[in-house]
């Protein structure tokens, strides 16, 4: 039986950083980013990755870092609720979610904002039926997912006008 290294180092791009780590074989990529890389937006629910709460992308794809381990990561980019929102691409998302109280206590909010934006640039015309197809993969214990379909349905409008020359 061949010992196998208990460590790796890893070298990626974290929200347009270069980063290098050693980490675990086993620790998983949202432990990673919430312990490694001390960036709490995304939340550990139910570790199973039926919950949503631990979204990030990784190479411009959603994926639950409960199930990707961090040493999956190495060489490809990850980005997380806080690279996208210091960005500035979820502004019009995150406004949304304000205005129509689509957030209450905030622990599904990362991985809803990043399903919904993926959502936003692959179905651009989806309705609220494909919304709420699309976000199913994320449970919010708060709100009822009306103000979420309801604040994407926005954000949705409003790039249709705009692609329509219309004033939203």
């Amino acid at each position: 039986m061949t010992d196998l290294p208990q460590t790796q180092t890893i070298r990626l791009t974290l929200n347009g950083q270069s980063i290098e780590r050693e980490v675990q074989a086993r620790t998983h990529l949202v432990d990673f980013l919430r312990d490694g890389a001390e960036l709490k937006g995304s939340h550990l629910g139910c570790e199973h990755g039926v919950c949503g709460a631990c979204t990030v992308q990784l190479d411009g794809q959603i994926v639950r870092g409960c199930l990707v381990l961090a040493v999956q990561a190495d060489g490809r980019n990850v980005n997380t609720i806080e690279g996208l929102s210091d960005s500035g691409v979820l502004v019009q998302l995150q406004a949304a979610f304000i205005k129509r109280n689509a957030l209450q206590c905030g622990f599904c909010t990362s991985g809803m904002l990043l399903a919904a934006h993926e959502l936003i640039e692959q179905r651009p015309n989806a309705n609220r039926e494909e919304i709420r197809e699309w976000i199913s993969g994320n449970y919010c214990r708060c709100t009822g997912y009306q103000a979420i379909v309801d604040a994407i349905c926005d954000v949705l409008a409003d790039g249709n006008a705009a692609a329509q020359g219309a004033k939203p």
